[in-house]
């Protein structure tokens, strides 16, 4: 199974980028299956319902989340009818949307798990995700052998962590959050592949996919600024996982697509920016 993961989703210029460049990328690399973060796709901060319904029109077979997944509230009560999307699984019990999900593909069956990491989090306290992780695996083991993480956490080192910690047992280890493309991907000595952030889809000329003029003021100034959309440069950003029968990854390779054509208005913003 070929696995395309899409690093995090900011604002429109991310959401056009995936419409641009996503029918073609996968098939000229013969992708399976497609997960997209998007964390940030709705106003560099959280996911409206709009764009959520729109990108799994556009091709993303599963929608992980993040920090920001109750943001927008419209999404609140989509999540537990969207059986495309995924938020972070050491969230309260209860909390809407699941933390994991199995999907049908013709490679066979894919696991999406997504967790949220202990560090830099100052507004969420939520359960401990290495504890998660091995519940989550067990609970998985009848259903499939293939399972991809995304870890949503700060810390590199959190992240390598987790990816030693589930050596063997999953797919891939995704890092999502930092917005930065990391040159680390790997497979790990029993068969985990693991990468430390697969950065972000939207404008790479920007501050994590924002206007960078509107970031200089706020730093310069000290007063806080919602700053608007980057919208130069544009590239989607993340890696392909080759995934055997057995579930152990054979390759990991990232991936940087530019986009060649301008942003224009015709993606839907829920939040009407």
């Amino acid at each position: 199974m070929r696995v395309l993961y899409i690093g995090e989703i900011v604002g429109k210029s991310g959401v056009f980028t995936v419409k641009k460049v996503l029918p073609r990328l996968r098939v000229d690399e013969r992708i399976d299956f497609v997960i997209a973060n998007a964390d940030s796709a709705t106003g560099g901060a959280g996911l409206g319902k709009q764009h959520a319904a729109y990108l799994h029109k556009l091709g993303v077979d599963c929608i992980t989340t993040g920090e920001c997944v109750y943001y927008k509230r419209d999404i609140v009560d989509f999540l537990p009818k969207a059986q495309f999307m995924v938020r972070p699984a050491n969230y309260p019990f209860g909390n809407p949307g699941r933390g994991y999900r199995i999907f049908e593909t013709k490679a066979g069956n894919i696991a999406v798990v997504q967790l949220l990491g202990q560090a830099g989090f100052t507004r969420v306290h939520l359960a401990n995700p290495f504890h998660a992780i091995d519940e989550i695996v067990r609970r998985l083991e009848s259903d499939t052998k293939t399972v991809i993480l995304d870890f949503h956490a700060s810390p590199t080192a959190e992240k390598l962590t987790m990816a030693f910690h589930v050596d063997g047992r999953i797919s891939a280890v995704i890092g999502s959050h930092a917005k930065t493309l990391s040159a680390d991907a790997r497979l790990c000595a029993k068969g985990t592949a693991a990468l430390t952030d697969a950065g972000r889809t939207g404008s790479l000329l920007s501050v994590g996919g924002q206007d960078p003029e509107t970031r200089v003021k706020e730093y310069t100034s000290g007063i806080p600024a919602w700053s608007k959309d980057g919208t130069l440069g544009l590239e989607l950003q993340g890696c392909i996982v080759e995934i055997g029968d057995d579930g152990k990854a054979l390759s990991m390779e990232t991936v940087r697509v530019p986009c060649r054509e301008a942003l224009n208005d015709g993606t839907r913003d829920s939040d009407g920016d």
